[in-house]
């Protein structure tokens, strides 16, 4: 018999087939050739390594630009393919996490339609896909290279267009869901402003971050500015506006996976370091400095880390992590870098960390070597006493499980900021036996103390010597073991222990009654 004829495409459904495939990369060769030859991948190819193959779920993927008064709509259908803004709901990182938890929301910016400009469509897509984010509570991802608001567009009856919502809708998701922002290229007002309401941000060394572009610096009467100096990558990772840096496109996709993979939940297959290693972190001479990220490293499980604003404020590490399959937080002194002193730019680092952990339940361990709050007129300077009190502010309002470690110094109100304020405020306060305590400097302590005493000795070889005494017995009096006989922390324990006792403490499952209420506080900044 002969094969039965297949029936011919109706009209209508042939019409929106070929209206779809216009919005691939494949109807579009020239533009995605030039992109290419760039050194730049297009919005939809980074969509794709992005989420799990087939899962994306787009909305408004035939919106073109509202620009019919001006231009034929089978141009804009070719040249402005959802509105230059790519949206949906995806799964992203299903192997790791499982189908389930692995849903999310995605949005990117197409640079090759209108230069990734915020069109009235990409307004209202956004205002609907925000919408079923917070219905859904889903985490986002969102790609935001592109160059603001898009004056261009005529289809509506408009003098400002500032009643939009987009802004307000993207704000208020702020602590309710996960959002990460990736910036490669050009990212200019509107879209910066998104980018900024992240709660993390990935950019890439070619990204440029300014809350206005160059028209509008030079039509402010600010001179010429080339695009590429607004808000350059090395100056915004100093200045702490990016999180996490990098390589290129390929590298951030690889980086918002594992970012986006610590607010999806613990994971079952998990190995960790030689817990061994731990002993030997802190140097037996008190005085050498060494590199706590070794100490984070050998705590968190085999590859798990992902370290948070690594070139702003560098005495403070501020580190995403898992101990048993399980998020943490991870916030750290760094003894390299001023002795681990707190600075302004410290404390803010930390307080914001703090507060990312707070809002998506994250459980979180201070690694503790702090000679305390930085002192001094340069430092008052940077209004550090506003600054300094946000770190004791978001600690105090922790409702997740917290501990504290003391590695080696533990001195004054900046421990006491490494423990939400008080050795009492964690679950556990520890110390390793490289311990060491005072309410301040121990050197400043006995200077202030024992001032008459001192300068009441005239022989100045005599004074010195009485001096060192004095301050031997001080850190004699500070030890660790010391200051555990005492019971002002819980116990010193083996390096090598670290890891397990952190589980134990702060991965126990939450028992006993409803979950505290999250507190509320007026930043102190």
């Amino acid at each position: 018999m002969p094969e039965p004829e297949q029936p011919s495409t109706r009209p209508d459904l042939a019409e929106a087939l070929r209206r779809r495939n216009l919005t691939r990369d494949e109807s579009r060769g020239e533009v995605v050739a030039a992109r290419h030859a760039s050194g730049r991948r297009t919005a939809r190819e980074n969509l794709d390594d992005l989420c799990d193959p087939g899962s994306l779920i787009e909305y408004g993927g035939l919106a073109i630009a509202a620009q019919r008064g001006r231009r034929s709509v089978d141009d804009l259908v070719r040249r402005t393919p959802a509105d230059g803004l790519i949206a949906g709901t995806a799964r992203v990182n299903s192997a790791l996490v499982g189908e389930e938890r692995a849903q999310c929301a995605v949005l990117s910016y197409d640079y090759t339609v209108l230069a990734g400009t915020q069109g009235v469509m990409g307004h209202r897509k956004k205002d609907r896909l925000f919408d079923v984010v917070g219905r859904l509570r889903l985490p986002v991802v969102l790609f935001a290279e592109g160059g603001g608001g898009r004056p261009g567009d005529t289809d509506h009856a408009v003098v400002a267009g500032l009643d939009v919502m987009a802004f307000a809708l993207w704000a208020r998701l702020s602590g309710l869901v996960p959002r990460i922002g990736i910036a490669s290229g050009r990212c200019f007002a509107g879209n910066a402003a998104l980018l900024g309401c992240s709660d993390l941000i990935i950019a890439t060394p070619d990204a440029s971050i300014g809350m206005g572009g160059p028209a509008m610096i030079e039509g402010g009467g600010l001179g010429v500015v080339d695009a590429d100096e607004v808000g350059p990558f090395d100056v915004q990772v100093k200045n702490g506006v990016i999180d996490i840096a990098a390589a290129d496109e390929a590298d951030a996709v690889r980086l918002a996976r594992h970012a986006l993979s610590f607010f999806q939940g613990p994971v079952v297959d998990w190995e960790a370091p030689d817990q061994l290693a731990l002993r030997d972190v802190v140097p037996e001479n008190r005085r050498r400095a060494y590199d706590v990220h070794r100490a984070v490293e050998i705590i968190a499980d085999t590859g798990s880390s992902l370290e948070v604003r690594p070139g702003f404020g560098r005495g403070m590490v501020t580190t995403l992590a898992r101990i048993e399959g399980h998020p943490v937080g991870i916030v750290a002194n760094n003894p390299m870098h001023l002795a681990g002193a707190i600075t302004s730019d410290c404390a803010d680092k930390a307080a914001r960390f703090l507060q990312l952990c707070e809002a998506f339940r994250l459980p979180v361990l201070f690694l503790c070597d702090t000679p305390g709050i930085m002192v001094g007129p340069d430092a008052e300077a940077t209004a550090l006493v506003r600054h300094a009190s946000r770190l004791f502010l978001a600690g105090a309002a922790l409702t997740v499980p917290f501990m504290t470690v003391v590695l080696r110094k533990g001195y004054g109100l900046g421990a006491q900021a490494m423990a939400g304020g008080s050795f009492r405020a964690p679950l556990m306060t520890v110390a390793w036996p490289t311990g060491e305590f005072g309410g301040m400097g121990l050197e400043g302590a006995v200077k202030l103390a024992y001032r008459k005493e001192l300068e009441a000795i005239e022989d100045a070889e005599a004074r010195s010597e009485r001096f060192d005494a004095m301050v031997a017995d001080a850190y004699a009096r500070g030890t660790a073991l010391n200051t555990a006989t005492y019971f002002e922390v819980d116990d010193v324990v083996d390096p090598a222990t670290t890891r397990t006792l952190v589980a134990g403490v702060i991965l126990r499952p939450e028992v006993g009654g409803p979950k505290a209420p999250r507190r509320r506080f007026v930043d102190a900044w």
